[in-house]
């Protein structure tokens, strides 16, 4: 197991192609999946063919930005994902995603680990980790605007929403139309928030 960073109650490590399971059964929660896709699982041979090359990819393309596995520190037991990479633009990226130094913070958690501040807690060592040791410059994250839970968790480590997206996020009951959220938190803000 390859440690990226611990934080008290988190191991945040580099996936490995024996996280099928892993990544398959957190997929496959209809309640983790809910805004993402409307809830529709992701098939066992897109985890194994698609997603886990592309986690493994980042670490040979990027120093210190990518996809990490999270394990309850205490027992070792699986509970999602962090990322924390460059920002993929699209047509409806705001501007700014594509410059130099901006890493996309994002995470997904089984839901025995929601309520639990776990997603806080890995979120905030992300970025401290970004600011200090890999140059990053801006942390930008996006969700849907009615995931409630999840914008919490933005703003509790820091970051401010700084725009509204009308109608580029899946809508969590199966549409098409939904809000995307765009919060962001800048070096010499969060050298504030660290005083």
């Amino acid at each position: 197991m390859q440690v990226f960073h611990t934080t008290d109650r988190l191991t945040l490590r580099r996936f490995t192609v024996a996280d099928e399971d892993n990544l398959f059964e957190l997929n496959s929660d209809p309640e983790v999946m809910r805004y993402l896709y409307g809830g529709k699982p992701t098939h066992r041979e897109a985890v194994r063919t698609r997603i886990i090359p592309t986690f493994l990819g980042y670490y040979e393309r990027f120093e210190g930005l990518g996809f990490w596995a999270a394990e309850e520190t205490a027992t070792g037991q699986f509970l999602g994902w962090f990322h924390f990479r460059p920002p993929l633009p699209d047509a409806d990226s705001p501007p700014g995603w594509d410059e130099d130094g901006v890493a996309e913070l994002g995470y997904r958690l089984r839901r025995s680990a929601w309520g639990k501040g776990y997603a806080t807690e890995g979120s905030r060592a992300l970025i401290a980790k970004g600011f200090t040791e890999f140059g990053v410059q801006r942390v930008v994250a996006e969700t849907v605007a009615d995931n409630w839970g999840s914008r919490r968790v933005l703003e509790k480590s820091g970051l401010i929403q700084v725009a509204t997206l009308a109608g580029t996020a899946p809508d969590p009951a199966g549409g098409t139309e939904n809000s995307a959220v765009i919060y962001e938190l800048s070096r010499s803000g969060w050298e504030v928030l660290a005083r």
